[in-house]
């Protein structure tokens, strides 16, 4: 198993759970094994986000309150995703890669240690 626990959704709504040792929003696929064993390709362009996960179960019933302020971690954003999921945490990288860029989000209790968010998949982007 690798090192990295992550949780993909693409943006026809399905999921893969797996892990992943090296990821790099400059590319335009990444490699990742499930939890069989099996490595599968995955193509950036056909992901919503990458959830960077402490477990894969996490709580269902957590209520994420992205109250947690995280000054060391960048500038404060709001993604709201085309499906209307929102996400709210912090980043540094927005220009970065025209792919993506990474999240930290602003509710350190959560499931979620970081999130990659593919910008194909944004409805729109504020800061705080």
């Amino acid at each position: 198993m690798r090192n990295n626990k992550i949780v993909v959704r693409f943006k026809d709504k399905t999921l893969l759970k797996g892990s992943v040792d090296f990821f790099s929003p400059f590319h335009k696929f990444f490699q990742m094994e499930l939890p069989d064993g099996d490595v599968v390709t995955v193509d950036i362009d056909r992901i919503k986000a990458m959830f960077f996960v402490k477990s894969f179960e996490g709580d269902k019933k957590y209520t994420y309150t992205y109250k947690d302020e995280l000054f060391w971690v960048g500038d404060k954003i709001m993604v709201k995703f085309d499906d209307g999921e929102k996400l709210i945490g912090y980043t540094q990288q927005l220009d970065c890669s025209p792919r993506g860029f990474f999240i930290t989000p602003a509710d350190l209790n959560g499931n979620n240690k970081y999130v990659f968010a593919s910008k194909s998949a944004i409805q729109r982007m504020s800061f705080f």
